[in-house]
């Protein structure tokens, strides 16, 4: 396993990280435990969740999964690079929600708790909260930091300017800031190269894209279809709307001879800003699948096709629009 630093930090982590979303809703507790496992197995070390994961509120089902793996396999916590989130609602009051200093403690305690931990290697703040001032937000996270509950502090869904105000402000305050950003990026959804990644590179934040494979379109979803496998009616609606590039990038993929999925990951990997991307592996089969991807090089007249079947912004700002 080619482990990759979390941004500007001494960490290492794997270069894909399983997401958990899964855990609970459509992956059953015995088959979530194999996936850990088998991740494990395979070189993982990376593993990805948040408070509100489970579809039922409150109750932090997905990390109370996780939490009793690693009560049954104690070994396996000093192995794992453990990382959930702060921000959805937890409750009905006033205050069971964003990240006030209020909630942002009460929350890490719930997560600690279900999690059976002492420790949150990652706790991300899973949006801006624009009520919020920094100040309070630091605050916050620099005493869970004094206090051991937490290691380090990432973002998700943040923008550029986002990055640079709240590391501007931890720098004065002499707290290393964010480490991270969870952002939305794939081939299909280039948005963030304008600002966010740019910011990522200037303050030293690993990049973890999540929905890298577009939610299924980029996973050979064309091939599925003519298999015989249903898309729900959201995919087929982006099926029709990305017809003409995804069977461009379908054809070039068997060119290649890869999979789809693969060819989508490797491309993400060869970002240097690019940390691990977030995988949502609902079965044993498709993690390894997804382990794939890391085998794949991709060359640059490749990656110059994939770029005229899946253009970006045109760089990043503001040269992507003015001179």
């Amino acid at each position: 396993m080619d482990y990759r630093h979390l941004g500007r930090t001494g960490l290492r982590v794997s270069p894909l990280c399983p997401g958990t979303m899964n855990f609970g809703p459509e992956t059953s507790e015995p088959d979530s435990f194999r996936i850990m496992d088998r991740a494990l197995d395979l070189g993982v070390n990376f593993l990805d969740t948040a408070n509100v994961y489970g579809r039922k509120q409150g109750e932090g089902v997905t990390e109370q999964i996780i939490g009793r793996w690693l009560e049954r396999n104690p070994g396996q916590r000093d192995r794992i690079v453990l990382a959930t989130k702060v921000y959805g609602r937890t409750g009905e009051g006033p205050n069971d929600q964003k990240l006030s200093a209020y909630h942002i403690r009460r929350a890490c305690e719930d997560s600690l708790r279900r999690l059976k931990t002492d420790r949150i290697d990652l706790y991300q703040m899973h949006h801006i909260d624009r009520a919020a001032p920094w100040e309070e937000v630091w605050q916050a996270m620099e005493w869970l930091v004094g206090q051991g509950m937490v290691l380090y502090v990432g973002s998700s869904n943040f923008a550029g300017w986002n990055i640079a105000q709240a590391n501007c402000l931890a720098a004065q305050r002499h707290f290393l800031g964010l480490v991270s950003e969870q952002s939305l990026y794939n081939l299909s959804a280039r948005t963030v190269e304008l600002e966010v990644i740019p910011a990522c590179q200037a303050f030293g934040l690993g990049l973890i894209p999540w929905s890298p494979l577009g939610g299924g379109l980029l996973g050979g979803v064309l091939q599925k279809a003519e298999g015989g496998r249903r898309a729900s009616e959201r995919m087929q609606g982006q099926i029709e709307r990305y017809c003409p590039q995804l069977e461009r990038y379908e054809a070039l993929c068997r060119d290649l001879g890869e999979q789809p999925a693969d060819v989508a990951l490797a491309w993400l990997l060869h970002n240097p800003v690019v940390t691990a991307p977030i995988i949502g592996p609902r079965t044993l089969e498709q993690l390894e699948g997804n382990l794939r991807a890391l085998n794949v090089k991709l060359s640059e007249e490749t990656l110059r096709e994939l770029d005229a079947i899946w253009p970006g912004p045109g760089g990043q700002a503001p040269e992507a629009y003015a001179w």
